[in-house]
């Protein structure tokens, strides 16, 4: 195969941050190589230095505390020939982000303005890098949104971030990205919040959009199975190191670095049933100076020792299905006003939850699942009565919780916790982690003073893998998963019986989401637990759960034994949120490499 045209050559690139007097080399000696139509995968935990990296290439590190310290970040623009990014002035800089280098960030709320529509926020960029009218801006705009499959493309130009899902909001962000059909597309973790179908989706459109212009993609994820579908090339990264980089069927057939045997591994599998998830700490470990050890292991073995047998499941399930009911949910309806007319009377309604039944047995784990927009999140809420419904019952030991004056309600939301999709958005960023975790204990009259609670706050900490000592630091000081193990230890708190699980671990690094799914069965095993398991993520919910309840447009459309509806879904639906998974199989890998070859041949 013909070796296409050089866009872009990032030689030993070092990029540091000073803190508490420290240097960090967040980036250490990294180097390569992206050609015409070629994707390069970048896949690591957080802190391994991939966003950094990105960061540097586009002169986006902030100084202080950051600067790139050390080798070359060579573009070699069509029409002005090799530059080095790193030597260039920020003025011309920016002649070059947006129109040949773009970028989709992996938060698109705090990267979209908040003040002005998105449609205008797109426009902007059009203008900006482009000879044309506001008019025509606008046509091309909408269009772009029709791209990226946008519904109602009109009405999305019109609104405000804030009034568009998680989901919509990346892709007027990918929209944005495409808006002057730039030579190199760097994207940051941009699926990683989406549904499995709106990922399949914007990643077919990523490559659509790759053929058409000869893009070279630079995609940063912390997913393998995801890069398996896309990439050409895998480079992994390890704190701020390349620990293994090469061809991607090569990279997943033979993995040689303990870590990358570690991110093949923690992701949940969907041919088979396991009790837990592998680490990186069953691959590697480090000794008393930070060297790294590996322990021979392969993934195969990892996944094998800790199979569930069908019989096994069926005698467990036959014990847990002969309890009670801790949960009873009849009829459930929660309408939302959409439209109303001038005197104020509702015209349209939206059906958030329509008309849903169903029980949850105590200490089982009962999964749902479905895109955003769904109703999941709408449903757990109702549940605990964060949104009140407009009809149906409610019964949570046989209590009706809608008939509950707001003192009981308020004694009972003890034993009825939830954990939040976004940790940081759900902690008081003014108070210390121990603080936040004490102060339901207050509400509560849990302890008869502080001094207890805090011992309870520490032992708690401990049971979610944090220390004593980080008991009086702040949420920003925090990594995403540790953020998320405090919103666990903050649940814990007040002891409750029945916790909602509401995407709680959608934005997690695969290799911390393996940590904190085994941490949740865990603390389920230990303290008899019940949890609702929300998540668009059907492999996810599939490991996590007894049974799965699949949700669309407010209604559950199936319900049944979570491994049985995986093996077997009845609905068009459901077998849909199934093939979109990114599965990162061999023959998918070897399937893809053959249709890019035949594609190549073909033009």
């Amino acid at each position: 195969m013909v070796q296409k045209e050089i866009l872009l050559e990032v030689k030993n690139l070092v990029t540091e941050f000073k803190s508490d007097g420290e240097l960090i080399k967040a980036v250490n000696n990294v180097s390569f190589t992206l050609h015409k139509g070629e994707t390069i995968g970048i896949v690591g935990e957080s802190g391994s230095g991939k966003s950094v990296t990105s960061l540097s290439i586009m002169q986006l590190i902030p100084n202080p505390p950051g600067r790139v310290t050390g080798g070359d970040i060579l573009y070699h623009s069509k029409h002005k020939g090799t530059i080095n990014l790193r030597n260039i002035p920020v003025k011309e800089m920016r002649s070059f982000r947006g129109n040949e280098i773009a970028m989709i960030f992996q938060e698109p709320m705090t990267s979209l303005n908040p003040v002005y529509s998105c449609g205008n926020q797109v426009m902007e960029a059009i203008l900006l890098h482009q000879k044309v009218t506001k008019k025509e801006a606008k046509n091309k705009t909408i269009k772009l949104f029709e791209q990226v499959q946008l519904p109602d493309p009109e009405r999305i130009f019109k609104s405000y971030p804030h009034e568009i899902s998680g989901g919509q909001k990346q892709r007027v962000m990918i929209a944005m990205a495409m808006s002057c059909n730039p030579r190199v597309l760097i994207a940051d973790e941009p699926t990683t919040a989406l549904d499995v179908t709106v990922q399949k989706t914007i990643l077919d459109l990523m490559l659509k959009l790759q053929k058409e212009h000869d893009m070279g993609i630079m995609f940063i994820t912390h997913d393998l199975g995801v890069i398996a579908e896309l990439a050409d090339k895998v480079m992994v990264m390890y704190k701020g190191k390349v620990v293994e980089q090469g061809p991607v069927l090569e990279i997943f057939s033979n993995p040689k670095h303990p870590y990358t045997k570690s991110l093949l591994a923690c992701r949940p599998p969907l041919d088979k049933r396991i009790v837990r998830l592998p680490v990186s700490s069953d691959f590697m470990k480090t000794d008393e100076e930070g060297n790294m050890i590996e322990i021979a292991k392969t993934v195969s073995e990892a996944i094998n020792s800790v199979i569930v047998t069908k019989e096994h499941r069926v005698a467990e399930h036959k014990i847990l299905y002969s309890r009670d009911k801790i949960l009873e949910l009849q009829n459930i309806k929660t309408y939302f006003p959409k439209n109303k007319s001038f005197f104020g009377k509702t015209k349209e309604w939206v059906k958030a939850v329509d008309d849903v039944t169903l029980d949850v047995y105590e200490g089982e784990t009962l999964g749902l699942v479905g895109e955003s927009g769904c109703g999941k999140t709408t449903l757990g809420r109702t549940i605990l009565r964060l949104n009140e419904p407009t009809e149906g019952k409610i019964y949570f030991q046989r209590n009706d919780l809608l008939r509950l004056k707001d003192e009981d309600m308020r004694h009972l939301r003890k034993d009825m916790q939830i954990i939040f999709q976004d940790p940081y958005s759900s902690l008081n960023p003014r108070i210390t982690i121990g603080e936040a975790i004490l102060e339901p204990m207050v509400v509560h009259n849990i302890f008869s003073n502080n001094s207890q609670r805090k011992e309870r706050v520490i032992e708690l900490l401990n049971k979610v893998g944090l220390e004593a000592k980080q008991f009086n630091r702040y949420p920003h000081e925090f990594s995403g998963g540790q953020r998320q193990r405090v919103c666990i230890a903050r649940a814990l708190a007040l002891n409750p019986k029945f916790i909602i699980c509401d995407e709680s671990v959608s934005a997690l690094d695969v290799s911390v989401q393996a940590q904190v799914l085994n941490l949740l069965n865990d603390l389920k095993r230990e303290f008899k637990f019940t949890y609702i398991f929300i998540s668009h993520d059907l492999s996810v919910v599939k490991f996590m759960s007894d049974r799965m309840a699949v949700m669309q447009k407010g209604k559950i459309i199936e319900m049944g034994d979570a491994d049985s509806i995986y093996l077997n879904p009845q609905t068009n639906y459901t077998k849909e949120l199934i093939n979109s998974i990114p599965k990162g199989q061999l023959a998918d890998i070897r399937s893809s490499i053959e249709k890019k070859r035949i594609s190549d041949l073909i033009s």
